[in-house]
């Protein structure tokens, strides 16, 4: 549906300023690569568990970052992210007659998983009652992909709650948890969001993001010790495992914050110019303290409206209905483009607001 719009970005003089998609573009830090590179010699079959090492890199760099505290072994590492998110109602036994709540603006991931499961897709921001079917699991997602959203402790703890009383799992795609600027984000297993207790509770973590490691498919999840323990046995069976050399790679990554810290500041530069700029060309920023995005509406067009007109000025961005019909105002741009990009896209904001 963007083939149109992409068409006319990239007949403006200056060339198309892609800020559709959140794909990264900076470098794959050295430190990482030279780990995948000492492990390439990887003949035998990877560990589905993932190594030892892998496992304490992945706790301990949550203890040191985010204040929570998980064994190894309640560590899984995942062949990305995004298709677990997609698989997770089906390992769960997720079927017809069970419900799968997700928020309201979403990654579409969760609604296909959902799909995939015969299950049906549920877009709710609060507690609700579903009707007839059993709520088997419950997805947030903070920060939020697209808003930047940024969700409270008290909003976690209720969700929590809520999900107990239930009997579903609450799963927390925290994938964006290390790119916070103006509004820290607290993890699902933090005690102040689960009252000590990782019972009925899955956390997923990317390295896409923090470290450049899209092309990697590197993630994990943790959370209650028990489900990890199933979600392994399903792993084995159905040959899910992770390369050796992938799994070197992530926990060269874990162990190393500093390059995490460099990335974040880029992505913070990008994002200062971007949100000055759309600010004085006439758009609302809303939400966006964390995250790859910028969640913004124009008074004076829907979300294609929006599109259009930047695509005009050569800049490409995603129409929040994409998302969820609660997004057909707003648009979504990704800071995900190079710092010459960047640069351009504010230039013609600033142009289009003069």
């Amino acid at each position: 549906m963007l083939a149109p719009y992409r068409v006319t970005a990239c007949e403006h003089p200056a060339g198309i300023a892609d800020l559709s998609v959140g794909t990264p573009v900076d470098p794959v830090p050295p430190v990482i690569r030279e780990a995948l590179a000492a492990a390439a010699d990887s003949p035998g079959y990877p560990a589905v568990h993932g190594t030892r090492r892998l496992r304490e890199a992945a706790a301990g760099w949550l203890a040191r970052q985010h204040g929570v505290t998980v064994e190894p072994d309640a560590v899984l590492p995942v062949i990305g992210t995004k298709e677990f998110i997609a698989w997770l109602p089906v390992l769960l036994g997720c079927g017809s007659g069970d419900a799968v709540v997700h928020p309201e603006l979403a990654y579409p991931t969760y609604r296909i998983g959902a799909l995939l499961a015969g299950a049906r897709p549920v877009a709710a921001d609060g507690l609700l009652s579903v009707g007839p079917e059993r709520i088997r699991l419950i997805w947030v997602n903070s920060p939020s992909n697209p808003t930047g959203r940024v969700l409270p402790a008290g909003q976690l703890a209720k969700m929590v709650r809520w999900a107990r009383e239930c009997g579903a799992v609450l799963a927390a795609d925290e994938c964006y948890i290390d790119l916070c600027f103006s509004e820290r984000s607290l993890s699902v297993l933090h005690p102040d969001a689960c009252d000590g207790s990782h019972q009925g509770l899955l956390a997923v973590y990317s390295l896409s993001k923090r470290s450049n490691l899209a092309g990697y498919r590197a993630g994990f999840v943790t959370g209650d010790p028990a489900m990890i323990s199933q979600l392994l046995e399903i792993h084995r069976h159905a040959g899910m495992m992770v390369p050796a050399p992938i799994q070197a790679a992530m926990t060269a990554a874990l162990d190393d914050d500093q390059h995490a810290v460099e990335q974040r500041s880029r992505y913070a530069a990008r994002r200062d110019l971007l949100r000055t700029a759309l600010a004085a060309a006439g758009w609302r920023i809303e939400h966006s303290t964390a995250g790859l995005y910028l969640w913004a509406s124009h008074p004076g067009y829907d979300c294609w409206g929006g599109v259009g007109a930047l695509a005009k000025a050569g800049i490409l961005v995603a129409p929040g209905d994409f998302y969820g019909p609660a997004g057909a105002r707003h648009i979504r741009m990704a800071l995900t483009a190079t710092d010459e990009r960047v640069r351009s896209a504010a230039a013609r904001l600033a142009a289009l607001g003069s």
